[in-house]
């Protein structure tokens, strides 16, 4: 077969030099430490700081590297796995339930969120924020959407703002009969108010995992999930897919 006009594209240049900084990173640097700034790298390795910034990018991307607010470009740690969706059988806040309830407001859902619902367009609905730590690192952020219909007990229930409520509405989600869910990861990018609970720059890669939990031949509630893009790895096992998190 001829050539394609991809095979015939020279490799980027930023491209290589990731692999060279990524050989350095193991030969020169410890765990944690800060990398010189952007200026002595490209005046070391002879590249634009636009290159660079690709590069330095891309390892950030693989889980190389952090960026962190105040501190600057570290070695990221090893990646060490930690389970997501290991309970398919349980609700939110189950005692297998990993995850720690922060707040619950009223809030409407985004649009693709009420869709999944089955909610009309600026419905409140309870909005439970939940993050998820492993080796005291924030490495997931998550939103779970529970319409009124869901958890119509709560009405009589005078529970505090906050974390109390969050709890609240998760122990009344459990009293229905859970039939089952489904799961999709994509890529995305970090809002600000995501960015910032897991201690990332705004915009940095992520992975968004949305829940749907079915019940009573509908959907009770949906769960969106960002994860650290940077500490996440896909493996396939005799189980199928699982999405596995490191901090």
């Amino acid at each position: 077969m001829g050539t394609t006009q991809l095979e015939t594209v020279p490799e980027p240049k930023y491209w290589h030099l990731k692999t060279v900084l990524s050989e350095a990173l193991d030969s020169e640097f410890a765990v944690g430490e800060i990398l010189p700034n952007e200026r002595e790298l490209a005046a070391r390795f002879g590249v634009a700081r636009a290159t660079l910034r690709q590069a330095l990018e891309q390892l950030e991307l693989e889980g190389r590297l952090q960026r962190r607010r105040g501190v600057g470009t570290t070695v990221a740690p090893p990646r060490v796995g930690v389970a997501v969706g290991e309970a398919e059988d349980a609700w939110p806040g189950a005692a297998t339930d990993s995850w720690q309830a922060v707040d619950c407001q009223e809030t409407a859902p985004p649009a693709a969120v009420a869709r999944l619902l089955g909610t009309a367009a600026g419905q409140t609905v309870h909005t439970v924020r939940r993050i998820r730590r492993t080796h005291g690192q924030p490495v997931a952020a998550e939103l779970l959407y529970v319409p009124g219909s869901s958890v119509p007990g709560l009405a009589a229930i005078d529970a505090a703002p906050g974390a109390a409520r969050a709890r609240t509405v998760l122990r009344e989600l459990q009293r229905l009969g859970l039939e089952g869910q489904d799961c999709a990861v994509e890529l995305g990018s970090a809002r600000a108010e995501d960015a910032k609970q897991l201690d990332r720059l705004p915009g940095a890669p992520v992975l968004l995992v949305t829940t749907r939990y079915f019940a009573e031949g509908a959907t009770a509630a949906v769960a969106v999930a960002t994860y650290r893009a940077d500490t996440c790895r896909l493996t396939f096992g005799e189980a199928g897919v699982q999405l596995l998190a490191a901090g």
